[in-house]
């Protein structure tokens, strides 16, 4: 998210059923962002531990922050018996809402 409220939403799936979307404000404004490029490095899903991880490459072309940004992860866990969890850096007060601007928690400096 930048200062004007626009943001940029990137979905991972362990499917590969990946999308990006941009927002020109709250929950405004969807457009498909079908220049961006997700480049699916690895991923893989460790059952000792119930860890899955992914590492992707995420080419935004026109994004070059001059400020600092503010980043929002969060994630839907689906169980194999169809009971849903949901997760983030930080939630707003009642149902999950992962456009809300409480969710965007982490901060990426401005580039030097």
């Amino acid at each position: 998210m930048v200062g004007d409220g626009s943001y940029l939403e990137l979905n991972f799936s362990p499917s590969g059923q990946w999308a990006t979307y941009r927002f020109s404000d709250y929950r405004e404004g969807m457009a498909e962002a079908s220049d961006i490029a997700l480049k699916p490095l690895a991923m893989g899903w460790q059952k000792s531990s119930m860890r899955f991880w992914l590492a992707a490459e995420v080419e935004v072309p026109e994004l070059v922050p001059t400020n600092e940004c503010r980043l929002g992860l969060a994630a839907v866990i689906e169980e194999t018996d169809g009971s849903k969890s949901y997760w983030a850096l930080a939630h707003p007060p009642g149902k999950p809402d992962f456009h809300h601007p409480a969710c965007f928690a982490a901060t990426l400096p401005a580039p030097l």
